[in-house]
């Protein structure tokens, strides 16, 4: 581009040298030609303009430095002035964009037209909320790429985007070759296996903490009195030595005591899990109150970060549906929110408590759709009008909610037709007398107190007080290895059922199909015993009745070698979901990556493939979501992988083996329920 008007410079100073002018005019026309030719080819021009580069250039034209609205939990946006300090250290005009993660492909083409639409020279730098993600100047000579090699293999994956910008200034500063050298060596180290360690733990590294701690300060002078009395009396059967005073023992146990107690929290300094900062209540609400002032002049909101999924047609189709359907008889406003929902926004990635915030943000009642333009997915929540809202709410295909497989592929997702075909459920759904409304969804996490560890003298600090002592009671360890011999031997051939507080850490990554056998049919008993004695059964009876459906009705089927083994997994998380429902407890997820962990504590997007980055948005118990946030690459390793069906065969993920019922567990054990009596032909 530069070349281009350097030449069209020289053109027109030559313009008027009598019989070059012809010849001038032509080489004009033709390097304008040329200019349009390659701004159409150029990978930039891919990216969604006037969309996202031109949002971003008028952001960037206000302040060099834009950071997302969408990821107030990970990087507020109160950080801007951070990231300003960092990039006034580069030494030439910087550019910053943080954003929510994208392909460096993407990336690239982003920054080319973004800095197309800008118009000024300088250093681009993408930030994708971990790290920096991309880096590409134009018209100044800084070291942008060895600067982002060395930024992502020397900064630890849990230091945050601010240490990583800061690593990425100090290397721009360092000049060409020096920079060079240090990416070089970087990626030496990380290739030999020298993986930054991690700067943070998590709450499960603490809680570990928390129970070595109390398992020193109770056994450790519980065992310097005990081996003090045992010595005192081996000493008085053979009457030799002189005694000792009483109180030094007692002493030496209590000076013990205190120094534990005072150095552990010294050694076990931690406070913060991540390196995300709060967020201040203007961080919590931005992005909820930019998508309301965008609902007041257009119900259907597309969110000017993401790529966009519908044309202009398909717009104009939706304003003309929404029109309609607003007109109907027990209709009304209809709002469509074109907006991702990641983990790190205000709402946690709950869609229906964003659209529930968006909702009291416009004041207005009316049907609220999220349409994720990342993942596909649509929710649809009611809001005061006269709808059925269980409807909406659980009687939507998947097809339309989640999408088929042809959703998947597209890169739009297809959510043009789709949002077309809800706005037909719409037209059909069943009319109430009265407004209805979607129940209150569960708040989300607390931001303000979200990464904070727990005490180090709390949680498992008590049961390590416990188990300290009981270790330095050296008499009872034969009793207690005989003990647990039988009670292994035991549960070896007639096991009980784990307790669910204990399932992700024994449930194997790679059960065999005796294991299974086992499990299943242990869960299945102790469900039907359980299930007999209670009279109000609940959800249970919908978990025990697909259950049985699985097995044909014979629950002696689980113990059959030719059970299938993707049949075997979803009959225990039936089951074990039926006997948590009996308890009281109506949790609907368990955990994506291994359903034999158990519940689910919230969702996280986790890598699936030990090869590339692709990450998909799954249920995860606390140790997964510890692991996919300490540890993201560990998380393939810890995919149920199913046994082969045939001898010799290699075992493949879960979600890969099979195309049945058990395909439905990330989605919740009620979609889990439904696919079942859909193959089953039962409604």
């Amino acid at each position: 581009m530069r070349a281009v008007t350097t030449n069209s410079a020289w053109a027109a100073r030559t313009w008027g040298r009598g019989p070059d002018r012809a010849r001038v005019r032509d080489l004009l026309l033709a390097l304008c030609a040329l200019t349009a030719l390659f701004a159409t080819a150029t990978p930039a021009a891919a990216v969604d303009t006037p969309g996202q580069a031109a949002y971003f250039a008028d952001r960037l034209r206000e302040n060099p430095v834009y950071v997302s609205d969408q990821l107030p939990r990970e990087v507020p946006r109160s950080t801007a002035p951070d990231f300003a300090r960092v990039a006034q250290r580069t030494g030439v005009p910087t550019y910053v964009l943080v954003l929510p993660m994208s392909s460096s492909s993407e990336g690239r083409q982003l920054l080319g037209a973004v800095h197309d639409r800008l118009g000024r020279d300088g250093l681009y730098v993408l930030i994708d909320g971990t790290n920096v993600a991309q880096a590409t100047a134009w018209g100044v000579r800084v070291p942008a790429e060895a600067a982002t090699t060395v930024a992502l293999y020397e900064v630890p994956y849990d230091a945050g985007p601010l240490h990583g910008f800061e690593r990425f200034a100090e290397v721009i500063n360092q000049g060409g070759a020096k920079a060079t050298a240090r990416a070089e060596a970087a990626r030496e180290r990380f290739r030999a296996g020298g993986e930054p360690a991690e700067m943070y733990i998590g709450p499960s590294d603490r809680n570990n903490q928390s129970f070595l701690t109390g398992s020193l300060l109770a056994g450790v002078p519980l065992l310097i009195v005990l081996t003090a009395g045992y010595v005192r009396r081996r000493r008085r059967r053979s009457g030799a030595g002189r005694r000792v005073p009483r109180w030094v023992v007692p002493g030496a146990a209590v000076l013990t005591g205190a120094a534990i107690a005072l150095t552990a929290p010294v050694v076990f300094d931690q406070t913060t899990s991540s390196a995300a900062r709060p967020p201040t209540p203007a961080d919590l609400s931005a992005r909820v109150e930019r998508v309301a002032a965008g609902l007041r002049q257009d119900p259907v909101y597309t969110d000017p970060e993401s790529p966009r999924v519908l044309d202009a047609r398909q717009r104009e189709r939706l304003h003309e549906r929404i029109r309609d359907f607003r007109r109907s008889d027990g209709g009304g406003p209809v709002f469509i929110l074109l907006v991702p929902q990641t983990p790190e926004s205000e709402a946690a990635g709950d869609a229906e408590l964003f659209a529930a915030a968006v909702h009291a943000k416009v004041g207005q009642a009316g049907v609220y759709v999220v349409a994720d333009p990342d993942d596909g997915t649509i929710d649809v929540v009611n809001h005061g009008l006269r709808l059925e809202s269980d409807r909406l709410s659980f009687g939507l295909p998947d097809s339309l909610t989640l999408g088929d497989s042809k959703a998947d592929e597209a890169d739009d997702h297809l959510l043009g037709e789709r949002l077309d075909q809800l706005m037909t459920h719409l037209d059909r759904t069943p009319r109430t007398d009265r407004p209805q409304a979607a129940p209150t969804p569960p708040a989300a996490p607390s931001a303000a107190h979200e990464n904070d560890l727990p005490p180090l003298f709390a949680t498992d600090f008590w049961p390590g007080l416990f188990l300290g002592a009981f270790a330095a009671l050296l008499l009872s360890g034969v009793l207690a290895a005989l003990t647990s011999g039988v009670t292994g031997l035991l549960r070896w051939r007639s096991p009980p059922p784990e307790p669910t507080s204990r399932l992700p850490l024994t449930a194997p990554t790679e059960p065999s199909a005796s294991y299974l056998r086992r499990t299943a049919h242990a869960e299945l008993t102790a469900l039907t015993e359980e299930f007999s004695s209670r009279e109000e059964h609940g959800p249970a009876w919908d978990h025990l009745d697909a259950a049985m459906l699985l097995l044909d009705g014979d629950l002696d089927r689980a113990r059959q070698a030719g059970t299938d083994a993707a049949t075997l997994v979803a009959v225990i998380v039936l089951a074990r979901a039926g006997r948590a429902a009996l308890s009281g407890d109506a949790t609907d997820r368990c955990c994506g990556v291994n359903p034999l962990h158990g519940p689910a504590v919230g969702r996280h997007h986790v890598r699936v493939s030990a090869e590339g980055a692709a990450r998909r948005l799954l249920p995860v118990c606390e140790v997964c979501r510890n692991t996919a946030v300490a540890h993201p690459r560990g998380i393939p390793d810890r995919l149920l992988k199913l046994p082969a069906p045939t001898a010799g065969g290699s075992r493949l993920p879960y979600l890969e083996a099979t195309d049945g019922p058990l395909t439905a567990v990330p989605h919740g054990i009620t979609r889990l329920v439904r696919k079942v009596r859909e193959t089953a032909g039962v409604h």
